[in-house]
Protein backbone atom coordinates (compact mmCIF):
# COMPACT_ATOMS: atom_id res chain seq x y z
CA UNK A 1 0.00 0.00 0.00
CA UNK A 2 2.86 2.32 1.22
CA UNK A 3 4.57 2.23 -2.19
CA UNK A 4 1.37 3.26 -4.22
CA UNK A 5 0.59 5.86 -1.76
CA UNK A 6 4.52 6.89 -2.37
CA UNK A 7 4.54 7.10 -6.00
CA UNK A 8 0.83 9.38 -5.79
CA UNK A 9 2.51 11.85 -3.06
CA UNK A 10 5.75 12.21 -5.59
CA UNK A 11 3.53 12.87 -8.37
CA UNK A 12 1.29 15.24 -6.69
CA UNK A 13 4.40 17.30 -4.80
CA UNK A 14 5.85 17.79 -8.17
CA UNK A 15 3.50 19.95 -9.24
CA UNK A 16 3.13 21.97 -6.61
CA UNK A 17 3.35 22.81 -2.81
CA UNK A 18 0.41 23.96 -0.16
CA UNK A 19 -1.19 27.59 -0.78
CA UNK A 20 -3.96 29.67 -1.77
CA UNK A 21 -6.31 28.84 -4.54
CA UNK A 22 -6.17 32.21 -5.70
CA UNK A 23 -6.36 34.30 -9.05
CA UNK A 24 -2.60 33.40 -10.52
CA UNK A 25 -1.19 35.51 -13.66
CA UNK A 26 0.18 32.81 -15.23
CA UNK A 27 -0.16 28.98 -15.78
CA UNK A 28 3.00 28.03 -14.20
CA UNK A 29 1.85 30.22 -10.80
CA UNK A 30 -1.39 27.94 -11.15
CA UNK A 31 0.10 25.08 -11.14
CA UNK A 32 2.61 26.12 -8.74
CA UNK A 33 0.14 27.74 -6.10
CA UNK A 34 -2.58 25.29 -5.45
CA UNK A 35 -3.52 23.34 -2.56
CA UNK A 36 -2.55 19.25 -1.34
CA UNK A 37 -5.44 17.34 -0.14
CA UNK A 38 -4.69 14.97 2.11
CA UNK A 39 -7.40 12.90 4.28
CA UNK A 40 -6.19 9.47 5.90
CA UNK A 41 -8.37 7.58 8.09
CA UNK A 42 -7.83 4.00 10.29
CA UNK A 43 -10.93 2.01 11.55
CA UNK A 44 -11.62 -0.81 12.89
CA UNK A 45 -15.29 -2.05 12.43
CA UNK A 46 -16.70 -5.11 13.90
CA UNK A 47 -19.70 -6.75 13.28
CA UNK A 48 -22.22 -9.42 15.07
CA UNK A 49 -24.51 -10.64 13.01
CA UNK A 50 -27.52 -13.51 14.11
CA UNK A 51 -27.93 -13.96 10.37
CA UNK A 52 -24.05 -15.72 9.82
CA UNK A 53 -22.31 -17.94 12.27
CA UNK A 54 -18.91 -15.60 12.05
CA UNK A 55 -18.35 -12.10 13.17
CA UNK A 56 -16.56 -9.69 10.71
CA UNK A 57 -13.35 -8.07 11.93
CA UNK A 58 -12.41 -5.42 9.10
CA UNK A 59 -9.16 -3.44 9.78
CA UNK A 60 -8.51 -0.95 7.28
CA UNK A 61 -6.57 2.17 6.30
CA UNK A 62 -8.05 4.46 3.92
CA UNK A 63 -5.53 7.46 2.45
CA UNK A 64 -7.42 9.56 0.30
CA UNK A 65 -4.38 12.19 -1.76
CA UNK A 66 -5.29 14.85 -3.94
CA UNK A 67 -4.50 18.35 -5.64
CA UNK A 68 -6.21 21.66 -6.28
CA UNK A 69 -4.72 23.86 -8.74
CA UNK A 70 -4.68 27.95 -8.15
CA UNK A 71 -6.93 29.96 -10.31
CA UNK A 72 -6.29 30.25 -14.10
CA UNK A 73 -8.16 32.67 -16.04
CA UNK A 74 -11.35 31.63 -14.19
CA UNK A 75 -10.21 28.11 -14.34
CA UNK A 76 -9.17 25.41 -12.10
CA UNK A 77 -8.56 21.70 -11.60
CA UNK A 78 -8.84 18.72 -9.03
CA UNK A 79 -7.35 15.55 -9.23
CA UNK A 80 -7.54 13.33 -6.40
CA UNK A 81 -6.95 9.61 -5.66
CA UNK A 82 -8.11 7.41 -3.06
CA UNK A 83 -6.89 4.16 -1.51
CA UNK A 84 -8.04 1.73 0.95
CA UNK A 85 -5.39 -0.89 2.60
CA UNK A 86 -6.56 -4.07 4.78
CA UNK A 87 -4.28 -3.93 7.88
CA UNK A 88 -3.80 -7.74 9.02
CA UNK A 89 -6.31 -10.31 8.04
CA UNK A 90 -9.32 -9.84 6.27
CA UNK A 91 -12.16 -11.28 8.31
CA UNK A 92 -14.92 -9.25 6.24
CA UNK A 93 -17.09 -9.85 3.57
CA UNK A 94 -16.24 -6.80 1.51
CA UNK A 95 -17.93 -7.25 -1.67
CA UNK A 96 -15.01 -7.62 -3.71
CA UNK A 97 -12.88 -10.27 -1.77
CA UNK A 98 -15.27 -13.61 -1.88
CA UNK A 99 -15.54 -14.28 2.12
CA UNK A 100 -19.46 -14.55 2.17
CA UNK A 101 -19.29 -16.30 5.35
CA UNK A 102 -18.61 -13.10 7.30
CA UNK A 103 -20.93 -10.02 7.50
CA UNK A 104 -20.41 -7.42 4.53
CA UNK A 105 -18.72 -4.36 5.43
CA UNK A 106 -18.40 -2.47 2.18
CA UNK A 107 -14.80 -1.54 2.14
CA UNK A 108 -12.91 -3.50 0.00
CA UNK A 109 -9.08 -3.26 -0.64
CA UNK A 110 -8.69 -0.99 -3.90
CA UNK A 111 -6.68 1.83 -5.47
CA UNK A 112 -9.20 4.30 -7.89
CA UNK A 113 -9.52 8.06 -9.02
CA UNK A 114 -11.89 9.23 -6.36
CA UNK A 115 -12.17 12.75 -8.03
CA UNK A 116 -10.73 14.61 -11.42
CA UNK A 117 -12.53 17.69 -12.60
CA UNK A 118 -12.01 20.57 -14.61
CA UNK A 119 -13.74 23.81 -12.96
CA UNK A 120 -14.73 27.19 -13.81
CA UNK A 121 -15.68 30.30 -11.83
CA UNK A 122 -15.81 33.15 -14.37
CA UNK A 123 -20.01 33.88 -13.65
CA UNK A 124 -20.43 35.73 -10.49
CA UNK A 125 -21.66 33.37 -7.41
CA UNK A 126 -21.58 29.97 -9.77
CA UNK A 127 -19.03 27.79 -10.07
CA UNK A 128 -19.22 25.10 -12.92
CA UNK A 129 -17.64 21.34 -12.74
CA UNK A 130 -16.71 19.00 -15.24
CA UNK A 131 -15.34 15.71 -14.55
CA UNK A 132 -15.67 12.99 -11.87
CA UNK A 133 -16.86 14.96 -8.65
CA UNK A 134 -18.79 14.17 -5.56
CA UNK A 135 -22.50 15.56 -4.87
CA UNK A 136 -24.02 16.19 -1.57
CA UNK A 137 -27.47 17.87 -1.33
CA UNK A 138 -29.42 18.89 1.27
CA UNK A 139 -29.29 16.23 3.76
CA UNK A 140 -28.20 13.72 1.51
CA UNK A 141 -31.60 11.60 1.75
CA UNK A 142 -31.12 11.62 -2.10
CA UNK A 143 -27.86 12.27 -3.44
CA UNK A 144 -24.59 11.60 -1.22
CA UNK A 145 -20.88 10.94 -1.54
CA UNK A 146 -20.99 8.37 1.27
CA UNK A 147 -18.18 9.46 3.46
CA UNK A 148 -18.52 7.15 6.27
CA UNK A 149 -17.67 4.20 4.47
CA UNK A 150 -14.01 3.87 3.30
CA UNK A 151 -14.56 4.89 -0.09
CA UNK A 152 -16.23 7.44 -1.15
CA UNK A 153 -19.57 7.55 -4.43
CA UNK A 154 -18.62 9.94 -6.81
CA UNK A 155 -20.20 10.98 -9.67
CA UNK A 156 -18.65 11.55 -13.44
CA UNK A 157 -20.58 14.55 -14.05
CA UNK A 158 -21.55 18.27 -15.27
CA UNK A 159 -22.95 20.44 -12.50
CA UNK A 160 -23.68 23.83 -12.30
CA UNK A 161 -24.40 25.58 -8.80
CA UNK A 162 -23.95 28.84 -6.82
CA UNK A 163 -26.44 32.03 -6.44
CA UNK A 164 -27.99 34.48 -8.14
CA UNK A 165 -30.17 36.08 -6.19
CA UNK A 166 -28.84 36.88 -2.25
CA UNK A 167 -31.69 34.60 -1.21
CA UNK A 168 -31.93 32.20 -3.98
CA UNK A 169 -29.30 29.16 -4.70
CA UNK A 170 -29.54 26.39 -7.22
CA UNK A 171 -27.67 23.14 -8.19
CA UNK A 172 -28.05 21.50 -11.95
CA UNK A 173 -26.38 18.51 -12.57
CA UNK A 174 -26.33 15.75 -15.63
CA UNK A 175 -24.95 12.60 -14.30
CA UNK A 176 -23.46 9.69 -16.73
CA UNK A 177 -21.93 7.30 -14.16
CA UNK A 178 -22.00 6.64 -10.63
CA UNK A 179 -18.60 5.44 -9.06
CA UNK A 180 -20.08 3.14 -5.95
CA UNK A 181 -18.66 2.52 -2.36
CA UNK A 182 -17.52 -1.14 -3.54
CA UNK A 183 -14.36 -0.03 -5.50
CA UNK A 184 -14.37 -0.04 -9.57
CA UNK A 185 -12.57 -3.06 -9.65
CA UNK A 186 -15.08 -4.91 -7.65
CA UNK A 187 -15.35 -8.17 -9.70
CA UNK A 188 -19.51 -7.78 -9.88
CA UNK A 189 -19.49 -4.75 -12.06
CA UNK A 190 -23.16 -3.77 -10.66
CA UNK A 191 -21.39 -3.29 -7.52
CA UNK A 192 -18.44 -1.05 -9.29
CA UNK A 193 -20.39 1.47 -10.76
CA UNK A 194 -23.91 2.74 -12.60
CA UNK A 195 -24.07 3.80 -16.18
CA UNK A 196 -26.47 7.02 -15.78
CA UNK A 197 -28.60 9.41 -18.21
CA UNK A 198 -30.09 11.48 -15.10
CA UNK A 199 -30.50 15.14 -14.62
CA UNK A 200 -30.79 16.84 -10.93
CA UNK A 201 -32.39 19.84 -10.19
CA UNK A 202 -32.50 22.01 -6.81
CA UNK A 203 -33.72 25.51 -5.67
CA UNK A 204 -33.77 27.13 -2.46
CA UNK A 205 -34.86 30.50 -1.23
CA UNK A 206 -34.16 31.58 2.20
CA UNK A 207 -36.23 33.27 4.51
CA UNK A 208 -35.78 34.62 8.31
CA UNK A 209 -37.19 31.46 9.30
CA UNK A 210 -36.53 29.16 7.27
CA UNK A 211 -35.11 28.04 3.82
CA UNK A 212 -37.56 26.49 1.18
CA UNK A 213 -36.04 23.82 -1.33
CA UNK A 214 -38.11 22.59 -4.13
CA UNK A 215 -36.17 19.61 -6.08
CA UNK A 216 -36.73 17.03 -9.23
CA UNK A 217 -34.18 14.26 -9.32
CA UNK A 218 -34.22 12.33 -12.42
CA UNK A 219 -32.48 9.15 -12.53
CA UNK A 220 -32.45 7.37 -15.76
CA UNK A 221 -30.24 3.31 -15.56
CA UNK A 222 -28.61 2.81 -18.88
CA UNK A 223 -26.84 0.09 -18.38
CA UNK A 224 -28.63 -2.09 -15.13
CA UNK A 225 -30.11 -5.52 -15.94
CA UNK A 226 -32.94 -4.48 -13.90
CA UNK A 227 -32.88 -0.98 -15.28
CA UNK A 228 -36.77 -1.23 -15.49
CA UNK A 229 -37.04 -1.60 -11.59
CA UNK A 230 -34.61 1.83 -10.74
CA UNK A 231 -35.26 4.33 -13.62
CA UNK A 232 -37.21 6.85 -11.30
CA UNK A 233 -38.61 10.23 -10.72
CA UNK A 234 -38.59 12.21 -7.40
CA UNK A 235 -40.29 15.18 -7.07
CA UNK A 236 -40.23 17.05 -3.80
CA UNK A 237 -40.20 19.77 -1.11
CA UNK A 238 -38.46 20.66 2.16
CA UNK A 239 -38.28 23.36 4.73
CA UNK A 240 -36.16 23.41 7.21
CA UNK A 241 -35.30 26.24 9.82
CA UNK A 242 -34.88 27.49 13.45
CA UNK A 243 -36.22 29.86 15.69
CA UNK A 244 -34.56 31.49 18.70
CA UNK A 245 -36.38 32.32 21.79
CA UNK A 246 -33.45 33.52 23.56
CA UNK A 247 -29.58 32.79 23.41
CA UNK A 248 -29.87 29.54 25.58
CA UNK A 249 -33.04 28.01 23.60
CA UNK A 250 -33.48 27.63 19.62
CA UNK A 251 -36.61 25.61 18.13
CA UNK A 252 -35.36 23.43 14.59
CA UNK A 253 -38.29 21.89 12.30
CA UNK A 254 -37.52 20.25 9.01
CA UNK A 255 -40.52 19.05 7.23
CA UNK A 256 -40.55 17.16 3.32
CA UNK A 257 -42.70 15.32 1.14
CA UNK A 258 -41.61 13.79 -2.25
CA UNK A 259 -43.12 11.74 -4.61
CA UNK A 260 -41.55 9.01 -6.75
CA UNK A 261 -42.82 7.20 -10.05
CA UNK A 262 -41.20 5.86 -12.99
CA UNK A 263 -39.06 7.37 -15.51
CA UNK A 264 -38.53 6.47 -18.85
CA UNK A 265 -38.05 2.84 -19.31
CA UNK A 266 -38.79 2.39 -15.69
CA UNK A 267 -41.08 0.13 -14.51
CA UNK A 268 -44.90 0.89 -13.48
CA UNK A 269 -44.66 -0.50 -10.22
CA UNK A 270 -42.41 2.50 -9.26
CA UNK A 271 -45.22 4.79 -7.10
CA UNK A 272 -44.76 5.40 -3.89
CA UNK A 273 -44.26 8.98 -1.35
CA UNK A 274 -41.70 10.08 0.99
CA UNK A 275 -42.61 12.24 4.38
CA UNK A 276 -40.38 13.73 7.14
CA UNK A 277 -41.01 16.22 10.30
CA UNK A 278 -38.41 16.61 12.47
CA UNK A 279 -38.97 19.01 15.79
CA UNK A 280 -35.90 19.72 17.85
CA UNK A 281 -34.36 22.01 20.58
CA UNK A 282 -31.52 23.54 21.65
CA UNK A 283 -31.35 24.20 25.19
CA UNK A 284 -28.19 25.73 26.05
CA UNK A 285 -25.41 23.01 24.94
CA UNK A 286 -27.53 19.90 24.64
CA UNK A 287 -29.85 19.23 21.51
CA UNK A 288 -32.78 17.66 21.60
CA UNK A 289 -34.63 15.81 18.63
CA UNK A 290 -38.17 13.71 17.80
CA UNK A 291 -38.26 12.97 14.07
CA UNK A 292 -40.84 10.92 11.84
CA UNK A 293 -39.80 9.81 8.55
CA UNK A 294 -42.21 7.40 5.84
CA UNK A 295 -40.62 5.48 2.81
CA UNK A 296 -44.17 4.33 1.17
CA UNK A 297 -44.37 0.69 0.27
CA UNK A 298 -47.54 -1.24 -0.52
CA UNK A 299 -46.49 -4.54 -0.62
CA UNK A 300 -44.94 -4.70 -4.20
CA UNK A 301 -42.67 -1.62 -4.56
CA UNK A 302 -41.00 0.32 -1.44
CA UNK A 303 -39.90 3.80 -1.80
CA UNK A 304 -35.80 3.85 -2.87
CA UNK A 305 -33.13 6.02 -2.61
CA UNK A 306 -30.06 4.56 -4.45
CA UNK A 307 -27.61 7.06 -4.39
CA UNK A 308 -28.37 8.29 -0.85
CA UNK A 309 -25.86 8.28 2.52
CA UNK A 310 -27.92 5.73 3.54
CA UNK A 311 -25.75 5.46 6.44
CA UNK A 312 -26.76 8.62 8.11
CA UNK A 313 -30.55 7.64 8.07
CA UNK A 314 -32.38 4.67 9.42
CA UNK A 315 -30.09 3.52 11.98
CA UNK A 316 -26.08 2.89 12.29
CA UNK A 317 -26.51 -0.49 11.49
CA UNK A 318 -27.35 -0.54 8.15
CA UNK A 319 -30.18 -2.85 7.91
CA UNK A 320 -32.28 -0.47 5.71
CA UNK A 321 -30.23 0.42 2.97
CA UNK A 322 -32.95 -0.85 0.73
CA UNK A 323 -36.70 -0.22 1.43
CA UNK A 324 -38.93 -3.75 2.31
CA UNK A 325 -41.31 -3.75 -0.23
CA UNK A 326 -43.81 -2.92 2.28
CA UNK A 327 -42.12 0.05 3.36
CA UNK A 328 -40.07 1.46 6.29
CA UNK A 329 -41.72 3.80 9.14
CA UNK A 330 -38.81 5.05 11.58
CA UNK A 331 -39.66 7.46 14.45
CA UNK A 332 -36.64 8.64 16.24
CA UNK A 333 -35.70 10.32 18.97
CA UNK A 334 -31.83 12.00 19.45
CA UNK A 335 -30.21 13.86 22.32
CA UNK A 336 -26.63 15.36 21.30
CA UNK A 337 -24.39 17.15 23.26
CA UNK A 338 -20.54 18.47 23.60
CA UNK A 339 -18.37 17.76 26.47
CA UNK A 340 -15.05 18.89 27.45
CA UNK A 341 -14.78 18.92 23.54
CA UNK A 342 -16.32 15.64 22.97
CA UNK A 343 -18.97 15.03 20.86
CA UNK A 344 -21.52 13.07 21.96
CA UNK A 345 -24.50 11.75 20.44
CA UNK A 346 -27.51 9.19 21.27
CA UNK A 347 -30.06 8.19 18.91
CA UNK A 348 -33.23 5.67 19.03
CA UNK A 349 -35.73 4.49 16.39
CA UNK A 350 -38.24 2.22 16.07
CA UNK A 351 -39.09 0.95 13.14
CA UNK A 352 -42.25 -0.60 11.51
CA UNK A 353 -43.68 -0.88 8.24
CA UNK A 354 -46.06 1.19 5.97
CA UNK A 355 -48.19 -1.64 4.73
CA UNK A 356 -49.34 -4.98 6.62
CA UNK A 357 -48.74 -4.00 10.17
CA UNK A 358 -45.17 -5.48 10.42
CA UNK A 359 -42.60 -4.81 13.62
CA UNK A 360 -39.34 -4.52 12.46
CA UNK A 361 -37.81 -3.60 15.82
CA UNK A 362 -35.67 -0.82 17.47
CA UNK A 363 -31.73 0.28 17.26
CA UNK A 364 -29.85 2.24 19.67
CA UNK A 365 -26.80 4.29 18.18
CA UNK A 366 -24.05 5.75 20.27
CA UNK A 367 -21.53 7.83 18.98
CA UNK A 368 -18.53 9.83 20.35
CA UNK A 369 -15.57 11.97 18.91
CA UNK A 370 -13.32 13.92 19.54
CA UNK A 371 -11.23 16.97 17.74
CA UNK A 372 -7.70 17.86 18.33
CA UNK A 373 -5.52 20.72 16.43
CA UNK A 374 -8.06 21.31 13.59
CA UNK A 375 -6.34 17.74 12.19
CA UNK A 376 -7.05 15.24 14.07
CA UNK A 377 -10.42 13.30 14.76
CA UNK A 378 -10.39 10.52 17.13
CA UNK A 379 -13.89 8.13 17.34
CA UNK A 380 -15.82 5.38 18.72
CA UNK A 381 -19.30 4.43 17.22
CA UNK A 382 -22.11 1.57 18.44
CA UNK A 383 -24.85 0.35 16.87
CA UNK A 384 -27.44 -2.34 18.37
CA UNK A 385 -30.41 -3.19 16.31
CA UNK A 386 -32.71 -5.19 18.23
CA UNK A 387 -35.00 -7.03 15.06
CA UNK A 388 -38.35 -8.31 14.33
CA UNK A 389 -39.41 -10.42 11.70
CA UNK A 390 -36.30 -10.72 10.18
CA UNK A 391 -36.23 -6.79 8.61
CA UNK A 392 -32.82 -7.29 6.90
CA UNK A 393 -33.71 -7.42 3.27
CA UNK A 394 -34.17 -6.79 -0.15
CA UNK A 395 -36.18 -10.50 0.94
CA UNK A 396 -39.95 -9.88 1.94
CA UNK A 397 -39.71 -9.89 5.77
CA UNK A 398 -39.60 -13.81 7.54
CA UNK A 399 -42.64 -12.95 9.75
CA UNK A 400 -41.35 -14.39 13.84
CA UNK A 401 -37.66 -14.53 13.34
CA UNK A 402 -35.74 -12.37 15.22
CA UNK A 403 -32.73 -10.89 14.20
CA UNK A 404 -29.96 -8.98 15.99
CA UNK A 405 -27.31 -7.19 14.83
CA UNK A 406 -24.13 -5.10 16.67
CA UNK A 407 -21.85 -3.27 15.43
CA UNK A 408 -18.46 -0.75 16.96
CA UNK A 409 -16.41 1.18 15.09
CA UNK A 410 -13.12 2.78 16.22
CA UNK A 411 -11.35 5.24 13.97
CA UNK A 412 -8.37 7.83 13.85
CA UNK A 413 -8.65 10.40 11.16
CA UNK A 414 -5.62 12.93 9.53
CA UNK A 415 -7.46 15.43 7.73
CA UNK A 416 -5.99 18.82 5.87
Amino acid sequence: MWSRIVVLSGAILEVGFIGPALAEDSLEDALKNGEVLLDMRYRYEFVDDDMFTEDAKASTLRTRLGYKTGNYHDFFVLGEFQDVTVIGSDRYNSTANGLIQFPIVADPDDTEVNQAYLGYTGVKGTSFLLGRQRINLDNQRFLGSVAWRQLEQTFDAFTAGGKFHEKWKFFYGHLNNANRVNGEHNPNPALADVGLDSNLGNLSYEFSFGTLIGYGYFFEFTDSPTAALESQQNIGIRFTGKHSFSDDYTLLYTGEYADQSDYQDGSSIIDAGYQLLELGLQAKKITYKIGWELLEGDGVYGFQTPFATLHAHNGWADNFLVTPREGLEDLYFSVGAKVAGIRLLGVYHDFSSDFGGIDYGTELDLLATRKFKEMYTVGIKFASYDGENAATIPIPPLTGTDLDTEKIWLWLQLKF
